[in-house]
């Protein structure tokens, strides 16, 4: 029977999908231009690793079959990524580091984690660790976008700060922390509502220092000559 719960777990996947899509633009350009430049592979790597926790969360909670789903699309897009970056990888040594992360954090962690929890753990036991593990690795994923946030406001600029991903990270937040409300599920609602407040606060952050190109090209030709660099390179910024 379709119920309000459903209705947000759907909407969830979607915002979801769009988040895990985000960065389809950087590795066309990876592909296009067949090198990863200055990208770096972790964040993606931490991005798979945390879909197979959800994914697994989801297995084995009942009625959390929308958890698994969505995260099991978002396993397959970061398995893509990661591929795309093995075989454009701009240095030899990044590959091997990819290599050997990709190893050890998203085949031998999650294979050892999930087999010792279905052999040594009961059931409710089970889902408490598998969900713990979900909320710190999620919090991971979420503490990412701070870097940009700072970023935004020693430049006073929002251009290492994409507004989509601003703004699907508050929308994908707000859902999933509803639905968490809806099926007391704390393990969901303690990431996703700090997801909703880091977007809502990049949001106010886009707001206030949000300027019309014109004023800007204006403000840099009002400066001493020369251009300010950027702290962090915008490349690392991509989640």
């Amino acid at each position: 029977m379709f119920s309000i719960i459903t209705l947000f777990g759907i909407l969830g996947n979607i915002t979801t999908g769009l988040v895990y899509l985000s960065p389809a633009k950087t590795f066309w350009r990876i592909a296009r231009n067949r090198s990863t430049e200055e990208f770096e592979s972790i964040p993606y790597i931490c991005k798979l690793l945390n879909a197979y926790q959800w994914v697994y969360y989801g297995i084995i909670k009942p009625n959390s079959v929308l958890v698994a789903t969505i995260n099991g699309f978002g396993a397959v897009v970061e398995l893509v990524f990661i591929v795309i970056f093995l075989m454009f990888a701009s240095t030899q040594k990044m590959r091997v580091r990819t290599a050997i992360l990709f190893g050890v954090l998203d085949l031998v962690f999650p294979a050892v984690s999930f087999l010792l929890m279905q052999l040594m753990l009961h059931r409710q036991l089970r889902i408490d660790i598998s969900g713990i593990f979900c909320v710190v690795f999620s919090m991971i994923t979420y503490g990412s976008p701070l870097s940009a946030m700072k970023t935004v406001v020693v430049t006073k600029s929002v251009e290492y700060m994409p507004f989509l991903l601003s703004f699907f990270l508050f929308i994908n937040g707000g859902v999933w922390t509803v639905y968490a409300f809806l099926t007391e599920d704390y393990f969901i609602g303690i990431p996703n509502g700090t997801g909703f407040l880091l977007g809502t606060a990049q949001l106010i952050l886009y707001v206030t220092y949000m300027k019309p190109k014109s004023s800007e090209e204006i403000s840099d030709n009002l400066e001493d000559g020369s251009k300010h660099e950027p702290l962090i390179p915008s490349s690392n910024l991509v989640s």
